[in-house]
């Protein structure tokens, strides 16, 4: 992949990135954080921001020392529109690291100039109009690219929206989700607590023997979440279904058979369910836009059957449930299953959350779990890390250990996974009645060793193969924590292997 102001010297095919591509929306928004860092600088230059992940497909931005005031968001938009319609051109030039780090001190930007110990190479620069930052990732050629975004602002700060590859190029509807941001500012608040909120903060407690304790902090937060989730439910004591639900890679399977023993010390034993055994045959599923069998949307499960079972059970009615065979397409069925009134059943699945799902089930007796995780950890303070690359990365180790799939073959089915949680999971997670956070803020510097292992096997001709090098420029800042160090029930054995749940 190369910068639009790259000068072809020799033959070759060229093929122009638009808002279809993951690489071009990525670049976007790097280059918008660039631009509005520029215009705050411009007009508040004392102010440091800090950006981190947020709602709506946008970026949450917040002054670090400073309360951004909806007056003075409105003149540093004002001074974005003015520097858009110049058009100013952004143009790269290579620093050693040592002259990026004498630029960053004098700047009294000592995030930047910590991370930078942790690179080899020479640091890329970008300068606009006077104004000189790196934004870890490539950029468009001038400002007037950069014409379409939506700026809200909210509490303490503004979101930042842009075009989106999930929306085909629009910039999505403005959604507040308070439950999704409460998490997320949760999250944050323990990263800062561990002193682990920066990769470099990260490495240096690795270095100063750390470690260990590190991973026990976090493992013990999981611990906790897993207590206040069995403490809500026997304090509700309708419950008679428990519905999670998450996007791949969440941990899901690991936190269902760790929510089941931690019900079962309390003296709740759940019946678990799999929503994967109300398939309908392929031939009876709804079509996608390629005409083949779309297997994520809701009406290729049998909703009355799995009603009608549901219904049933909660009622004392003995049922027999069904066993669906992927190889044959068909159904089996298992002996009859009676429950008391005290057992609840768990379901998991991409439409557990989904009231159409459970339609017969009274709103009361179900409690509902959005798991995903919402790691807050930066880069430095302008340079947040993407969510949805700790479940990418945990997917492309997991694919590989358990299921022999190569990561190229991961890369390749990653975009359709996220359109089926984009319009399956996603609209329903402020219907949760607990969010449970499955990010361990140690687990980049294990995942590590077994990422960067397999992705380096992605030849260079490979259209992934920019996916690839840039997860392992990114992996490449972070200190090793060795796999020996995480608990066997912990969720994050459910990738990397060693699990006490293995069958």
């Amino acid at each position: 992949m190369r910068e639009l102001t790259y000068r072809v010297s020799k033959d070759a095919d060229v093929e122009f990135l638009d808002y279809s591509f993951y690489d071009s929306t990525r670049i976007y928004a790097t280059s918008m954080r660039y631009l509005i860092t520029m215009a705050f600088r411009r007009i508040y230059p004392d102010i440091q921001l800090k950006f981190s992940n947020s709602i709506s497909m946008g970026i949450y931005g917040r002054g670090l020392e400073t309360k951004i005031t909806k007056e003075m968001l409105d003149k540093v938009v004002e001074e974005i529109e003015r520097i858009i319609s110049m058009d100013y051109p952004i143009t790269r030039r290579q620093l050693s690291i040592e002259s990026a780090q004498r630029f960053y001190k004098k700047m009294g930007q000592m995030d930047k100039y910590n991370t930078l110990k942790y690179r080899t190479e020479r640091v890329n620069v970008y300068e606009c109009y006077g104004y000189r930052n790196y934004m870890y990732g490539y950029m468009v050629p001038s400002t007037s690219y950069l014409g379409e975004y939506e700026i809200h602002f909210l509490e303490d700060g503004f979101l930042v929206q842009y075009p989106r590859r999930e929306e085909k190029g629009e910039i999505p509807e403005f959604v507040d989700s308070p439950k999704f941001f409460d998490i997320l500012q949760e999250s944050e608040a323990f990263a800062s607590e561990l002193h682990c909120d920066m990769i470099y903060k990260i490495n240096e407690l690795i270095e100063k023997g750390g470690a260990k304790d590190l991973v026990n902090k976090c493992e013990e937060r999981h611990n906790s979440q897993l207590k206040e989730i069995t403490t809500d439910i026997k304090e509700k004591e309708k419950i008679r279904l428990i519905a999670i639900a998450g996007p791949s890679s969440s941990g899901k399977t690991t936190f269902s058979n760790r929510l089941k023993l931690t019900l079962n010390e309390i003296g709740i034993h759940p019946l678990t369910i799999s929503i994967d055994n109300y398939y309908l045959h392929p031939a009876e599923a709804p079509r996608d836009e390629h005409d083949k069998p779309d297997l994520e949307h809701i009406e290729s499960l049998d909703i009355e059957l799995f009603n009608n079972n549901l219904l049933d059970l909660v009622n004392g009615v003995a049922v027999r449930l069904p066993m669906f065979d992927f190889k044959t397409k068909a159904r089996t069925w298992i002996e009859p299953v009676k429950l008391d009134s005290k057992t609840p059943i768990i379901i998991e699945g991409i439409h557990a959350l989904n009231d159409q799902l459970t339609r017969v089930i009274y709103r009361d007796y179900i409690y509902k779990i959005y798991i995903s995780p919402f790691a807050q950890i930066n880069i430095d303070n302008i340079s947040p890390i993407n969510l949805t690359d700790i479940r990418l990365l945990r997917r492309i180790v997991r694919d590989l250990n358990f299921r022999g799939t190569s990561p190229e073959k991961t890369l390749e089915m990653w975009a359709s996974v996220r359109r089926g949680e984009y319009k399956w999971i996603y609209p329903h997670i402020e219907n949760a009645d607990y969010i449970f956070n499955s990010e361990l803020t140690y687990e980049f510097s294990v995942l590590k060793k077994f990422a960067v292992d397999a992705l380096n096997d992605i030849s260079p001709e490979s259209e992934f193969f920019v996916q690839s090098n840039r997860l392992i420029k990114f992996l490449k800042y972070f200190d090793v924590i060795e796999a020996e160090y995480v608990p066997h029930n912990s969720l994050l054995r459910e990738f990397i292997g060693g699990s006490i749940f293995e069958h």
